[in-house]
C-alpha cells in the first residue's frame, strides 16, 4: 500500500526476490532501506534540464553505459557524456530516473538524479532493471525490473513494477497491489504481472498487464490505486506529448515468440497503425516529437542504435542516433 516515507528510511516495495522458496512461496521485488548516507556519484556537466535535446544511454565501446545528450538533428553529431552510468535512464521536467548496478554484485539501485545528472538519491532494487519513466511534472518515477521466484511462473522470470513520488513521498510499492476491472468486471489473479508504466500525470498513468496468457494495456489511477483494462495485445506503452495515442509493441498474430510490430494506437477511437518499421523491436519506445517514435534497435548484446520513424505508419525508419539506447526528448 502506500506510504509516508521518512528522510532516513524509504520503503519503495515491490518484494523480496529470491529463487523459489520451500513451498513456492511467491517472491516479490523490495526497493527498501532507503540509503540515504550513500555518496553521490560526481557527474560530469551535461545538461539534462529541459532543451532541444535527447537523452541517452551511451553502447559506444569508449563511454559504455555513461549518459549523455545529444541535439536533436545531429544525432551523429557531437554528444555530451556524463560521468553517470545506468542501464536504463529517463528525464523530464529537470529531474532523472537512473536504473544502475549497485556495488560488485549483481544488485541494483534506483538513482535519482537532476537537471546536471547529479544524483540526489538513491535506492536499492532487487531485481534485474527493464524500464524506467518519468511523469511530465517530473515529480513520479517509475520503475520495472525482472525477478525469478513466482511460483505461478516455473522458476521463470517475471516483472514487478512500482512508482515513487517525490513531491508527495508517497510510493506504489507494486502494482500488483492495485485493484483490477477487467472487461467491465472485477478481477483478482495470482499471476497479474505489470510493466512499462507511462504517464498521462502525476496521479494517472497507461501500462502494460499480464495475465492468464494475454497482455492488456490499462489505465491507472495511483490515487484509488485500481487500472482497467483497455485493449489487448499491447506491451510497453509511451503516451505521445499531445496525450492522444500510445505508442507500443504489438506482438505478431497475438505471440511474442513471433516478434513485435511498432504500433500506435489512438485513445480516441482504438484505431491501430502499425509504423513503418518491420524490424523486431523489444523496448519501450519514446516520442521525438508529436509526429515521431523513436525506439533502440538491439545488435547483439552489447550494442544498440536509436532510429525512429513516423507515428502515422508512413515513411521509412531513420537512424536517429547511433551507439545509443534508453532515450528520452528534453522538451522545451
Amino acid at each position: 500500500m502506500s506510504r509516508e516515507m521518512t528522510p532516513r528510511r524509504r520503503v519503495l516495495l515491490a518484494a523480496l526476490v529470491s529463487v523459489v522458496l520451500l513451498g513456492g512461496a511467491v517472491a516479490y521485488v523490495l526497493v527498501a532501506g532507503h540509503r540515504g548516507d550513500r555518496p553521490a556519484v560526481a557527474a560530469a556537466a551535461v545538461d539534462a534540464g529541459p532543451g532541444d535535446r535527447v537523452l541517452f544511454r551511451s553502447t559506444a565501446a569508449a563511454g559504455y553505459g555513461r549518459v549523455g545528450t545529444v541535439a536533436r538533428g545531429s544525432g551523429s553529431g557531437a554528444r555530451q557524456l556524463s560521468d553517470l552510468d545506468c542501464v536504463r535512464v529517463y528525464a523530464a521536467a529537470g529531474r532523472g530516473i537512473c536504473l544502475r548496478p549497485d556495488g560488485p554484485l549483481t544488485t541494483y539501485q534506483l538513482a535519482v538524479v537532476d537537471a546536471s545528472l547529479r544524483v540526489q538519491d538513491t535506492y536499492p532494487l532487487v531485481g534485474v532493471p527493464n524500464r524506467a519513466r518519468v511523469s511530465p511534472s517530473g515529480n513520479v518515477l517509475a520503475f520495472t525490473v525482472f525477478v525469478t521466484g513466482d511460483s505461478y511462473n516455473g522458476g521463470r522470470f517475471s516483472t514487478r513494477a512500482g512508482t515513487i513520488n517525490l513531491a508527495t513521498r508517497e510510493t506504489a510499492d507494486s502494482l500488483e497491489l492495485f485493484s483490477v476491472v477487467r472487461d467491465g468486471k472485477p478481477y483478482r489473479a495470482v499471476d497479474v504481472n505489470y510493466w512499462g508504466v507511462t504517464f498521462l500525470d502525476d496521479r494517472h498513468f497507461y501500462a502494460t498487464l499480464s495475465t492468464a496468457g494475454k497482455r492488456y494495456l490499462v489505465a491507472g489511477d495511483l490515487t484509488t490505486q485500481s487500472v482497467r483494462t483497455l485493449a489487448e495485445n499491447v506491451e510497453c506503452p509511451s503516451l505521445s506529448p499531445d496525450r492522444t495515442r500510445i505508442a507500443f509493441k504489438e506482438a505478431i498474430r497475438g505471440d511474442p515468440a513471433k516478434g513485435w510490430r511498432l504500433t500506435v494506437l489512438d485513445l480516441a477511437t482504438m484505431r491501430r497503425t502499425p509504423l513503418a518499421e518491420t524490424r523486431g523491436v523489444d523496448d519501450q519506445a519514446a516520442w521525438y516529437d508529436d509526429h515521431t517514435v523513436m525506439y533502440a534497435v538491439r545488435r547483439g548484446s552489447r550494442g544498440a542504435d536509436v532510429w525512429s520513424v513516423p507515428a502515422d505508419g508512413s515513411g521509412a525508419p531513420h537512424l536517429l542516433i547511433p551507439d545509443a539506447e534508453s532515450p528520452a526528448a528534453l522538451w522545451n
